[in-house]
C-alpha cells in the first residue's frame, strides 16, 4: 500500500475520533459520551496499535481541557490540566482499547455490541473506584466502595446508551467514508 493511502486512512480515523471527542462539548445527558466508542474505534482501525491509545486519549484530554476550563470553569479556582479522577478515567479508556484489540479483530455488529457493553462495564467499575479512592466523598472502606458503586448506578444506563450509540456512529461513519473512498478499506501493513 502506498504512503498516501496510509496517510489518508490515518487522517480519516483521527478526524473521526477528534470529532467524537469534541462532541463532548455539546449539551448531552450525564455520562452519554463517546469515550467507549472512541477507544473501541481506535483499537479496531489503527494498524499501529500505539495510535489507538495516543490519538483517542489526547483527543479526550483536549476536550477535558475545554470542558474543565471553559464550560465548567466557574467550578474551579485555577486552570485545570487534570482533575482528581483523570488517572482512573484515562486508565479505563486504555483498558477499553485493550478490550477492543481482542474483541474487534473482525468488525461485526455482534462484536461491536459486546465490546460496547464491555466498555461500559469497564468504565463504570474503574471510574467509580477512582471516585471512591480520590474524592473523599465516601469512607475508605469496602462499605464506602459499595456505596459509591450504588450511587453510580443511575448514571450507568446513559453510559451504556452512549457507548452503544457512539460505537455505532463512529464505525458507521467510517464505513460510509470507505464506500465513498474505497482506498480506506485496506488496512496498511504494520
Amino acid at each position: 500500500m502506498n504512503k498516501n493511502k496510509i496517510n489518508l486512512r490515518f487522517s480519516v480515523i483521527t478526524l473521526i475520533i477528534l470529532s467524537a471527542a469534541m462532541s463532548r462539548l455539546l449539551p448531552h445527558p450525564p455520562n452519554f459520551a463517546p469515550i467507549g466508542g472512541m477507544a473501541l474505534f481506535g483499537a479496531a482501525y489503527f494498524s499501529k496499535k500505539y495510535w489507538a491509545f495516543i490519538i483517542p486519549i489526547v483527543s479526550m484530554w483536549v476536550s477535558d481541557l475545554i470542558l474543565n476550563n471553559v464550560i465548567y470553569g466557574q467550578y474551579f479556582d485555577h486552570f485545570v490540566w487534570f482533575y482528581s479522577g483523570s488517572l482512573f478515567t484515562y486508565g479505563a479508556f486504555a483498558l477499553i482499547v485493550v478490550l477492543g484489540m481482542f474483541t474487534l479483530k473482525k468488525v461485526r455488529v455482534p462484536n461491536l455490541a459486546v465490546s460496547a457493553l464491555g466498555a461500559s462495564v469497564i468504565f463504570f467499575i474503574v471510574s467509580n473506584f477512582g471516585v471512591w479512592l480520590t474524592s473523599g466523598m465516601y469512607p475508605p472502606t469496602f462499605s464506602g466502595l459499595m456505596t459509591c458503586y450504588t450511587a453510580g448506578i443511575p448514571f450507568f444506563h446513559n453510559t451504556i446508551l452512549g457507548d452503544l450509540v457512539y460505537t455505532g456512529v463512529l464505525f458507521g461513519a467510517f464505513e460510509l467514508c470507505v464506500r465513498k473512498i474505497p482506498q480506506l478499506r485496506v488496512a496498511p501493513i504494520q
